[in-house]
């Protein structure tokens, strides 16, 4: 893949860097600032931007609103937001703007190689990409009309782990369930969400916009 990089920590930009071209992906380009993305982007039109949310020069949200001007000029631009901390309005910002290509993870998990690879790459692939400690903070408080009350505690569950990226198998195995067990709460979860067969792929992941979004409504 094709990558650019938006990150004032030079340690971390440079740890980004050698972990991204030890794989055999190329980081096309690195920024220091919101306001230098959106000229390299479109400059080198990667596969996929990994950025901070928060950049200078105030440390406050840069990174974000970068992102967001990004997806708005670049629609289809897979996007995959670190944070140092959980923050929930702006992973509500972000989640906003489309159904697809969106990733929110914590700092720490770039640590955890394997799990932030795998993240990348379903964020480039299209998919949605959200750290568990953010799901889990998310859950603390409920709202009335909640599309979630419908659903099962178990269908809540398989839904938390698509939230998280994995996969059916993955989850059958998270669940001590049958796969074809994990098959059908998911087919029950859409007829529940009102999810139509028509939307095909694109079911799974309106189906945990869904439920991120309601979980940051339960938050608000």
């Amino acid at each position: 893949m094709r990558i650019v990089i938006a990150e004032d920590n030079v340690l971390l930009l440079e740890g980004l860097s050698l972990l991204l071209t030890g794989v055999g992906h190329e980081v096309c380009a690195t920024v220091a600032d919101g306001d230098s993305l959106l000229p390299e982007l479109l400059e080198h039109e990667p596969d996929i931007a990994v950025l901070d949310v928060r950049l200078p020069p105030t440390y406050r949200d840069e990174g974000l609103r970068a992102a967001v001007t990004a997806r708005e000029t670049l629609p289809d631009l897979p996007v995959l937001v670190l944070s140092q901390y959980v923050e929930h309005a702006y992973a509500a910002r972000l989640l906003a703007q489309g159904a697809s290509g969106v990733g929110y993870l914590l700092k720490e998990r770039v640590s955890r190689v394997e799990e932030f690879l795998q993240a990348l790459e379903r964020v480039a692939d299209g998919g949605v990409a959200m750290d568990p400690e953010v799901i889990s903070q998310l859950m603390v408080r409920r709202v009335r009309n909640d599309p979630l009350e419908a659903l099962s505690s178990r269908e809540r569950e398989v839904l938390s782990l698509m939230a998280e990226g994995h996969g059916n198998a993955v989850i059958a195995k998270l669940l001590f369930l049958a796969e074809t067990s994990v098959n059908k709460h998911i087919g029950n979860i859409f007829v529940k969400l009102g999810l139509p067969a028509t939307d095909g792929s694109n079911r799974r992941v309106r189906a945990v916009l869904t439920y991120l979004n309601s979980m940051d409504s339960r938050n608000g």
